[in-house]
């Protein structure tokens, strides 16, 4: 028989493989950092600084856009993504391959993947360019450093002191 599974103090299934959080989970993969609300967050700000957060605007618009219902909403949507970050008037325009971009008569017939290629595009542009950059920019050190600082504050220590009691009793 397997042993009991140990739970922590709030229930969740405890172990050695514990989930990572925040600036450590972020450093793992991009793809970690954006499934992160304040992840994105601070990789926007750093974007921001670099002059190119519509690159992850335009991803989080496309990931938004394939879960979008209905073929008007769809139209409405892609329209919204083509004028915001593809059209050559684009207030946000993203640097994409020019034969990849899309025409405007593709927005009459929408479908959930019709901006994958170019969102793998700019995904890739921020894996290979920015992401690296991002961990080593002081957004993510200094978040990183206030996290540590959190995890080593009394009130954390005292929390894992009673969690190990609990442990092992």
């Amino acid at each position: 028989f397997p042993p009991p599974e140990i739970n922590d103090s709030e229930g969740h299934p405890s172990s050695s493989h514990q989930t990572l959080k925040g600036t450590s989970k972020w450093a793992t993969s991009l793809e970690s950092l954006l499934e992160d609300p304040e992840g994105v967050k601070r990789f926007r700000e750093f974007l921001k600084k670099e002059f190119s957060e519509e690159n992850v605007l335009f991803w989080l618009a496309c990931e938004e856009f394939k879960k979008t219902q209905g073929k008007k909403q769809m139209q409405e949507k892609a329209k919204e993504i083509y004028m915001t970050f593809l059209s050559s008037k684009a207030s946000s325009q993203v640097n994409v391959e020019g034969q990849s971009r899309l025409s405007e008569t593709i927005l009459e017939t929408p479908h959930p993947l019709m901006f994958q290629k170019l969102q793998d595009q700019i995904f890739n542009l921020m894996k290979y360019d920015s992401y690296s950059r991002f961990l080593k920019s002081d957004i993510f050190l200094n978040h990183k450093k206030s996290e540590e600082q959190e995890e080593n504050s009394p009130e954390a220590q005292t929390a894992a002191k009673r969690a190990s009691r609990i442990y092992n009793t």
